[in-house]
């Protein structure tokens, strides 16, 4: 790697490893130098979302399910948190145009950044392909179905499309309102590979696996009774995972998490669109609890979701950042059920499990697959629920755009000013029409004030997934040689930070600043270590000369395979990202 001619200003102290979950090996021959990995980069992927004014598509239905128009900003109250909080923009939508106002209504808060009264409200539809779950044929089938229905966009309307592989978000077309190109777009995604079927592979090696557990614990029942044994229940319950379900249960987690962060990444991407935002999200899957999921089983815990965080089989809420994010950047969900209905899951339905269901009452895995098919569509509605949309499930999976148009056709456009305090705090919203206990009103449900530092975490934590840096300030790394041990090498990184991109800020005649690194280690096979984030203290007595770096020394703890390293640097004063990333295959 090329150094700069003097290094007066050096970091000297090895930071704490960074704790993997995957780990991957450098060679002796690693990088001599890395410079930044620049893909085809998604619109406004550097952004950062800075929010103020939340924007609520409502939604008022009688108990019949139809729509209630004509009704004014003093019809409505919102509530922050339980407190009454004024309306800052409004607008009603009718059958696609904008309402305009009547004099006897007297003044009205303004309508929302790109609506005009007596003009069509135009709605932007970004769909994700979820390439890493779904199965080819039926991604094809709503691909094409959603093809068919491009007549009944809007002249206004526009189109953008992503897909997601497992390892990389991919853009398929921008926004757009080109016909042609949104049809070349749809046939593009329809080429792709699609991973559905070694998730299926892998789904049923697991309920083999667990069969065969099975089978030696009732021969252990069946011995113990013969003998005139008691068999305690306890034993025999489903209180936790064999190993090897374990591992499975994991596999899957991780394989959720990064499609969510893709799916996250890509509403980030898309936030300058005016009018209405949708996510079309085309998932071929995603279990609400993979422990559950892995075991056969549902827990009807999905309408407990808005109580608080989510007490699954691993403690986790998986969900929460897309939920967090489509909330805060103005997007509605319409997740879309591209398997559609099952008619088996697991082990087929010609395997007699009755032994395995006598073990373990709860795993139907040669029943219907109602459980985990449960699981799969109460991912669905958890998410419509949280953001205001809709779920489409089963058969309507054929019809996407008819549905989703017809229900974004007739809404009202709320805006509120949240005081914000940058504290990563959520804050609840409820709104409802004053003396009409007798109507519906579906709308988002929160929104989070997030901090600066939450903010380009998440930035960062997306090009860290994808290996694509957020910027094209590079790093400088260098990479040690490799020390090894029984079964791990450890390798020394040397990050070299160009102090020009960097601001320090004059402090009793000393400059100074707070660095944020992240890095993280990404494996042939898309998974990736935990992002490990550490803060470098810069405080000199004089600034930089121009040109020179600061230097950050860490070990790595890797194992052979071929991987990724990418770090990424943000200065929280002057929002600037610094990264580079470094392939090795060892």
């Amino acid at each position: 790697m090329h150094e700069p001619p003097s290094r007066p200003t050096r970091l000297r102290r090895i930071a704490p490893p960074p704790r993997c979950l995957l780990l991957l090996v450098a060679t002796a021959a690693a990088l001599a130098s890395a410079a930044a990995v620049v893909a085809q980069v998604l619109p406004g992927f550097a952004e950062v979302v800075d929010v103020r004014v939340v924007n609520l598509e409502v939604v008022v239905e009688d108990r019949q399910g139809n729509r209630v128009r004509g009704l004014q900003t003093t019809d409505f109250e919102l509530l922050v948190d339980g407190e009454p909080t004024p309306i800052s923009f409004f607008s009603e939508i009718a059958d696609g145009q904008v309402r305009p106002g009547t004099p006897e209504q007297g003044p009205a808060p303004a309508a929302p950044a790109g609506l005009e009264p007596g003009r069509p409200a135009p709605t932007n539809y970004l769909i994700f392909v979820d390439d890493l779950f779904t199965i080819a044929k039926d991604r094809n089938r709503v691909l094409e179905a959603l093809a068919d229905g491009l007549e009944g966009l809007g002249a206004d309307d526009r189109v953008a499309m992503v897909a997601f592989d497992g390892q990389r978000l991919d853009l398929i077309t921008s926004w757009t309102r080109d016909r042609a190109v949104i049809e070349r777009a749809f046939a593009e995604a329809t080429q792709r590979p699609a991973d559905g079927l070694q998730r299926l592979a892998e789904r049923r090696q697991n309920d083999g696996t667990r069969r065969d557990f099975s089978d030696v614990r009732l021969l252990t029942i069946e011995r113990t009774l013969s003998v005139g044994g008691a068999v305690p229940y306890e034993p025999f319950a489903r209180v936790g995972l064999e190993p090897e379900e374990r591992n499975y249960a994991y596999r899957l987690t991780g394989q959720v998490e990064r499609a969510i962060v893709a799916a996250t990444s890509a509403m980030r991407s898309f936030i300058g669109a005016d009018g209405r935002k949708v996510m079309l999200l085309l998932s071929g899957g995603w279990p609400f609890d993979p422990g559950e999921f892995t075991v056969g089983t549902f827990s009807p815990v999905v309408e407990q979701a808005t109580e608080g965080t989510l007490q699954t089989f691993f403690s986790v809420d998986l969900f929460a950042p897309l939920v967090d994010t489509a909330n805060l950047t103005g997007f509605t969900i319409y997740p879309v059920d591209v398997p559609g209905p099952e008619a088996r899951l697991g082990l087929e339905a010609s395997d007699d499990a009755s032994e395995f269901g006598r073990l373990n009452p709860n795993a139907n895995i040669a029943s219907t697959g109602t459980p985990r098919e449960q699981q799969i569509h109460g991912t669905l509605d958890y998410l419509a629920d949280r953001t205001g949309g809709r779920a489409l499930l089963n058969a309507e999976r054929d019809r996407v755009f008819g549905i989703t148009r017809e229900d974004t056709s007739s809404y009202y456009w709320l805006g509120f000013s949240p005081d914000r305090n940058a504290d990563d705090r959520r804050h609840s919203i409820v709104v409802r029409v004053k003396g009409r206990a007798d109507l519906r009103v579906r709308t988002r449900d929160s929104f989070v004030d997030l901090s600066p530092r939450s903010e380009t975490g998440m930035v960062v934590e997306s090009a860290l997934l994808f290996g694509d840096p957020p910027s094209t300030k590079p790093l400088y790394l260098d990479f040690g040689t490799p020390k090894r041990s029984a079964r791990r090498l450890r390798v020394p990184l040397e990050v070299g930070i160009p102090m020009d991109h960097i601001v320090l800020v004059p402090n009793r005649g000393r400059f100074q600043n707070r660095l944020d690194i992240r890095i993280a280690v990404l494996s042939d096979t898309g998974e990736r270590s935990d992002v490990t984030v550490d803060t470098i203290t810069i405080d000199g007595a004089a600034p930089p000369r121009p040109g020179q770096r600061f230097y950050y020394e860490t070990m790595l703890n890797l194992r052979k395979r071929p991987h990724r390293i990418v770090v990424a640097v943000s200065d929280p004063i002057s929002g600037e990202i610094l990264s580079s990333s470094g392939d090795i295959d060892a």
